[in-house]
Parts: structure tokens; C-alpha cells; sequence
């Protein structure tokens, strides 16, 4: 069932990669996670999640195709520049890092989830049918 609100259906990403994430048992150790499928798991969530608030505020998705990064890149500096900041950042953090590498560093995940939630944050301030935005 998807949301009518799309910001609402991305903090709904959210919520999903932290229980992914507690499947990953943190070893105390090292700060470190003990298995990178959940990491993966979680920054994919986190990166799906964070387009679809994308997509609301930059309509990127039209035309044929999948849209690149820089689409995202391109689209987010003409409306935003903080927003171009937080979509370079989380792009490198939750699809690089996390999702593609599977980076166990608890830091890292940490900070991946911070991204999240600023681009969704940005992104629910310039929606434009958010009648009473959140601020961050």
C-alpha cells in the first residue's frame, strides 16, 4: 500500500532500514557490524527511500529511463543548493558505501541514517503540498 504523502512513505523507508539494521548484530569491540547484507540492505532502503522524497520535489522521473545521479545532481542545484549538499552526501554514504560496499562501520551507517533524514527533511520543506512543515 503506498501513501499518498510521498515524504511520509519515505520516513516509512526509514523506519524499515532501522530494523533491517538490528538484524546485524553490532560487535562492541570494534564498533562494527557483523554482517554487511544487512548494512547493504539497510543503505538500499535508505537510498530507495530517499528517492522517492527526491522525486516529489524534483520530478526527475519523467521521460523514458531510469534517472542518473547527476539528473538528481542537476535537478537538486536548481532548486536547492542545501539539498544539492545532502544528495551528493547521502548518494556517496547510503548507495555507495553501505549499499554497494557493505561498509560495517557503525560511524558510517550512523551517518547514513543522518542523510536520510536530512534530504527527506529538505525535501518535505519544498513540497509543495506540505501545508505545515517539520523543521529539521
Amino acid at each position: 500500500m503506498e501513501l499518498e504523502n510521498p515524504i511520509e512513505e519515505a520516513r516509512r523507508y526509514v523506519a524499515n532500514a532501522e530494523e533491517i539494521i538490528k538484524n546485524s548484530k553490532l560487535d562492541p569491540e570494534t564498533n562494527l557490524y557483523r554482517d554487511k547484507k544487512y548494512v547493504r540492505i539497510a543503505g538500499d532502503t535508505l537510498w530507495k527511500g530517499c528517492l522517492i522524497a527526491l522525486d516529489a520535489v524534483l520530478g526527475v522521473r519523467k521521460g523514458k529511463g531510469r534517472p542518473s545521479i547527476a539528473k538528481y545532481q542537476e535537478a537538486a542545484a536548481k532548486r536547492d543548493r542545501k539539498l544539492l549538499q545532502f544528495v551528493n552526501t547521502g548518494y556517496e554514504t547510503l548507495h555507495l558505501h553501505m549499499g554497494y560496499d557493505g561498509n560495517k562501520g557503525k560511524k558510517v551507517c550512523d551517518a547514513g541514517f543522518d542523510y536520510a533524514n536530512a534530504i527527506i527533511n529538505c525535501c518535505e520543506l519544498l513540497y509543495p503540498n506540505n501545508p505545515s512543515p517539520q523543521v529539521a
